[in-house]
């Protein structure tokens, strides 16, 4: 069994509308997890709270818009991954409650029940989850390999500094492609 997971973070339909994804973007994620699921896991990770939102605190500036607007509860249209790049059986989905794909998701314990040890992250935004995933995920000491080119952010200029200066130092920065040619090696 493969010790690499592929997290797709975010990739929910009420963020698409949120960030301006370049046209590449989902057809080039797509393609990366359909190639790579024979050689590791692909584990999704969205965001969703309870009816009524008791997970999050007036006092929680990311997510308090979302519970008074009534959003991204379970089930709900915008918690939904994009059919673009759906799972498929055997696949894992895990629910997060706050920014990091730790949080509130059990995504530790079933990375540790798998084996796994090495991850790969994509997602949007680059200075949300997949920032506080990168950052979590070295002090639980995991390797780390960030796919540049997805991840995005509506802040072009914190993606690059995040991609170029602070990745860089926590775990490996790679283009799709050039991940999914070393899968082959």
């Amino acid at each position: 069994m493969s010790k690499t997971a592929l997290l797709v973070m975010d990739i929910q339909v009420g963020n698409l509308t949120q960030i301006t994804l370049p046209p590449t973007y989902l057809p080039l994620l797509a393609k990366t997890i359909s190639t790579a699921r024979s050689r590791v896991k692909i584990i999704y990770v969205t965001v969703s709270f309870r009816p009524g939102h008791p997970e999050i605190s007036p006092l929680n500036k990311t997510f308090s818009a979302a519970s008074k607007s009534n959003l991204y509860v379970a089930g709900s249209p915008e918690t939904l991954i994009s059919p673009s790049i759906a799972p498929i059986e055997g696949d894992i989905v895990v629910e997060k409650k706050r920014v990091s794909a730790f949080s509130g998701s059990g995504l530790d314990v079933i990375l540790r029940g798998l084996g796994i040890e090495n991850l790969v992250l994509v997602g949007m935004a680059t200075g949300g989850v997949v920032l506080s995933t990168v950052c979590e995920a070295a002090d639980r000491d995991f390797r780390i390999t960030v796919l540049k080119d997805l991840c995005v952010d509506r802040d072009v200029e914190v993606h690059e500094l995040l991609i170029e200066k602070i990745f860089r130092k926590r775990g490996e920065v790679l283009a799709a492609e050039e991940w999914l040619e070393s899968l082959n090696s």
